[in-house]
């Protein structure tokens, strides 16, 4: 019987010191180098959770296609939609090098295991919604995801560029329709209003728990995966909506929300980290019915993914055939 005897101590720690280097120098650690458990697993929880996101987060809007004022918003609707499916499937491609498959991926999601962004279980009650995710949700997903196309691991870096490329379209495209409705009747006005104080609060807690409270934050900042901590994002996601919100003619409905002149930012009201904490644990609007339809969704794209491997093997298998005579 042949046992594998444990590398020696120092072709581990000469491992962990070229990994280290990498980090230290900026440079980019690719899926066929040598990783930490804890860098791997820190990756795959928080690469497949981005992914999920994406993909629930195509119901909300989704929602609305049919209900779109016009074509042109249907089709500018359904494209952005589309845009998401495709951000999915960029990051499970790039998670699945870290050595987990799409399957398991998809059996953490659909079994309730894994998590997504709480903003995806808050409903979509008029068209003016479509204009406030793509002005505070996408915003806040550009000021989180912009640093990630500089993160250490390659494949999720890399995966980002074009992501936030499309993601900012997104936010212009949420932006007009809420210049539109704010240039529009009293009652357009007033649904635009509406869904910005209903949209706010939730696209602030986008970025998570304050750094206090945030378990992972300052581990993947040390690996350079992140680059700025939770607070430090949310702070700038609010230096960018203030004269945003000035142009479009809405209120940001923080009433304590003030310039400080000695830190040179703004002074937030206080989050509501409980309603944060009972949405991301499955107790939100709309939780149940996300999954529900996740489920529902997968269950029956279930014959696709059979006919799929059936064409897969019959070709494999005459390839096999065609090479067997032709050496024959």
């Amino acid at each position: 019987m042949t046992t594998t005897q444990p590398a020696p101590a120092h072709e581990a720690s000469a491992e962990q010191q070229r990994f280290d280097e990498l980090i230290a120098s900026d440079s980019r650690v690719e899926p066929t180098d040598w990783m930490p458990d804890d860098y791997r697993r820190s990756l795959i929880r928080q690469m497949s959770q981005h992914a999920h996101s994406e993909i629930i987060g195509m119901q909300p809007e989704a929602n609305w296609i049919t209900r779109a004022p016009s074509l042109k918003r249907k089709a500018i609707l359904m494209a952005k939609v589309q845009d998401e499916a495709g951000h999915g499937l960029y990051l499970y491609s790039a998670t699945q090098t870290l050595g987990i498959t799409r399957d398991e991926m998809t059996e953490q999601l659909i079994t309730g295991r894994a998590r997504y962004s709480s903003i995806f279980n808050y409903p979509t009650l008029s068209w003016a919604d479509m204009g406030a995710i793509g002005w505070l949700v996408d915003g806040a997903a550009i000021c989180n995801q912009v640093p990630l196309c500089r993160a250490s691991f390659a494949p999720y870096g890399r995966a980002m560029v074009r992501i936030c490329k499309e993601e900012s379209f997104h936010q212009r495209q949420g932006f007009e329709i809420l210049l539109a409705l704010m240039r529009g009747t009293p009652e357009q006005q007033r649904m635009a209003q509406d869904a910005v104080d209903r949209w706010y609060w939730p696209s602030l807690m986008m970025f998570g728990p304050p750094d206090d409270d945030s378990p992972n934050s300052a581990r993947s900042m040390a690996w350079k995966i992140k680059r700025f901590s939770n607070d430090d994002l949310r702070q700038r996601f609010v230096g960018m909506l203030v004269p945003q919100a000035e142009v479009l003619g809405v209120t940001l409905p923080d009433p304590d929300l003030r310039w400080n002149e000695e830190r040179q930012a703004y002074d937030l009201g206080a989050i509501d980290w409980t309603e944060f904490h009972e949405v991301l644990s499955g107790r939100g609007p709309c939780n149940a019915q996300r999954l529900q339809r996740r489920r529902e969704a997968h269950e029956d794209g279930a014959w696709v993914r059979e006919a799929a491997a059936a064409y897969a093997a019959k070709q494999s298998a005459s390839g096999a055939g065609s090479g067997g005579e032709a050496a024959a």
